[in-house]
């Protein structure tokens, strides 16, 4: 990390600010966003969106792709229509959404459930269907009801597949409510701050917006890292 910022300091010096801000003209526009005392809000609705739209999306993995693991007829009539909606750009799916929705939180929610969707249901899918057999007849063999099959041998065979689906949604959720902010023109969010910053040629608040997007997402994955540590290892 040091050696990064060392050379990003270095670069720096060879342009103009608004080309390449250095790390101490981010930490300026820190300052300056700290003492206005907006930063907060930003990202804390930059957050309303991510970390809910991560949980709606993992839910409705779990959901629809348990069914499909386990059943042929759901495989065969569901994968379909969830591998499509992949080849559809949600750049180009969001403006609907908020024509339909509206430009608050709703449509947000609905873009970041979307895009976290496919890689948690995925890993969900492989997860159920890479049970060992053997395991299977095991539970047979002792009359174990669907549902101790599930809680006993399914779900906690799944789990690292489900966090590893997780640890990529959790990015993804980022870069969705950014990309809802982008096309709903919001008034608020990371995703404001880049779009001001762009407008104004205020490349070092762009800068500070993206690096706090970083974090941010870093965050979020490493949290899903720390409750994958502590229900797996149980």
């Amino acid at each position: 990390m040091l050696a990064f910022l060392l050379v990003w300091h270095l670069l720096s010096l060879r342009y103009a600010t608004f080309i390449l801000p250095g790390p101490l003209d981010v930490l300026q526009k820190l300052g300056e966003k700290l003492r206005e005392g907006t930063l907060p809000l930003h990202i804390g609705t930059t957050l309303s969106a991510a970390v809910p739209g991560l949980l709606i999306g993992s839910a409705l993995a779990f959901v629809l792709g348990y069914p499909i693991a386990k059943s042929k007829l759901a495989d065969r009539l569901l994968s379909p229509f969830i591998i499509a909606s992949q080849g559809i750009p949600f750049v180009a799916v969001a403006p609907l959404l908020f024509i339909w929705f509206g430009t608050g939180l709703v449509s947000k929610l609905i873009v970041c459930s979307l895009i976290v969707f496919f890689p948690i249901a995925i890993n969900v899918i492989t997860g159920i269907r890479n049970v060992p057999t053997l395991w299977h007849d095991l539970f047979s063999a002792y009359r174990a009801s669907p549902a101790q099959r599930f809680l006993k041998l399914e779900l906690p065979a799944a789990l690292p597949f489900v966090f590893a689906g997780l640890r990529v949604g959790g990015t993804l959720s980022m870069i969705g409510a950014i990309t809802s902010e982008f096309i709903s023109a919001s008034d608020r969010g990371l995703g404001f701050l880049v779009n001001q910053g762009t407008g104004l040629y205020d490349t070092p608040l762009v800068m500070l917006a993206v690096v706090l997007i970083v974090c941010i997402a870093l965050a979020i994955y490493g949290c899903v890292r720390l409750v994958e540590r502590a229900v797996v290892r149980h």
